[in-house]
């Protein structure tokens, strides 16, 4: 596994003219290929990162834990208890349906790591000595489902995305299942706060914390929702297009300072940026056009099998490109894009955007 850095073709300021921001520099951004980096080496599954502001990089790992990653190079891994099933696993559905499998990740207050577990169906939390418990394992007297995503806001509550019920998540790559849903941890209680989307995978305020971005990976989709000082849903929409075009399968997003919503499209590995306006550019494309195709025809006929699914992101070696995290993005006064990182979930290191 790998995680993917890289410099743009050319470096903007976001200038401030008598307390105004100049034009959105995201509308000229492009990405050289050529620049591109890899940091990170024998990473498990980086499906997530976080970045502290010192540039220290934690990956959510496998291997049942996190791998963190100093901005000198060098990698420790702290896990709960060390485990070989990802490695070892003999099919794609043993390696992701069984076991650990750390998904994804969002600091607690005090430096800890809330740790979204896709292998176990629970909310857990973990110290960084490895010292872990588990938060949630059942809402409303049910099991949780597929947990995909958690994110902590400023008032410390907890929003969880669940992917679909399904236990088998490959079944749940279909047009016509809407079973995701999204629910809020607070004060030790579990609630449902939205349902009926087409996969939640990763969430994000605004700056503000007025709208809740939803990555629907099924649904093709950006959903926004209104959230109130309660916490309740308010309104609902789609931000944007109603399809982010061919092989949109958005994973993980992730707004920069001047409120541009960037995010990655899984299976199909594309980087894509939305202007507050909902404007959508493509500015990376490494998928490969037949088994991009493949794959859409499958998923729009209801029935994705392993052998195509997982042929995707492989033939590049570079992965499938799944969440995007940075100390800062586009910073006010600062360089145009800052210590941004790209976990591919396939490979041995992942790509960062400096």
């Amino acid at each position: 596994m790998r995680i993917c850095t890289g410099l743009p073709t050319r470096q903007f300021q976001i200038a401030y003219m008598s307390g105004t921001r100049a034009r959105n520099p995201v509308l000229d951004f492009e990405i050289d290929r050529a620049a591109l980096r890899y940091t990170g080496t024998e990473l498990q599954r980086p499906e997530c990162i976080l970045a502290e502001r010192d540039g220290t990089l934690w990956s959510a790992d496998a291997r049942g834990g996190v791998m963190k990653i100093d901005p000198d190079g060098r990698q420790s891994l702290i896990t709960q208890q060390r485990s070989g099933h990802f490695a070892d696993a003999g099919n794609e559905a043993t390696r992701y349906l069984q076991g650990t499998l750390p998904n994804g990740l969002a600091f607690a207050r005090n430096g800890d790591f809330l740790i979204a577990n896709f292998g176990t169906d629970c909310l857990e939390v973990m110290s960084r000595d490895g010292r872990s418990k588990v938060l949630a394992d059942a809402i409303e007297g049910q099991a949780i489902g597929k947990v995909n995503f958690v994110l902590r806001d400023s008032k410390d509550r907890l929003w969880v995305t669940i992917s679909t019920k399904i236990r088998n998540w490959m079944n749940a790559l279909r047009t016509d299942l809407k079973d995701g849903y999204i629910a809020v941890y607070e004060d030790g209680g579990f609630r449902i706060v939205a349902d009926g989307f087409g996969f939640t995978n990763e969430v994000r305020f605004d700056a503000r914390e007025e709208w809740l971005y939803v990555a629907e990976t099924t649904g093709g989709c950006i959903t926004r929702l209104r959230i109130d000082e309660t916490g309740a849903v308010t309104a609902r929409e789609v931000f944007g297009p109603s399809s982010l075009g061919k092989g949109a399968w958005p994973d993980g997003i992730a707004f920069d300072s001047y409120g541009n919503l960037w995010g990655t499209m899984v299976y199909s590995d594309k980087l894509f940026v939305m202007t507050p306006e909902g404007d959508l550019r493509i500015l990376l494309d490494e998928g490969d056009p037949a088994k991009v195709d493949a794959l859409e025809k499958q998923f729009f006929s209801n029935h994705v099998t392993e052998e195509v699914l997982f042929a995707t992101g492989v033939a590049q070696r570079r992965g499938w490109p799944a969440s995007l995290s940075g100390a800062s993005i586009f910073r006010p006064r600062g360089s145009a894009l800052s210590k941004a990182a790209a976990s591919l979930t396939s490979g041995r290191r992942s790509p960062v955007f400096p």
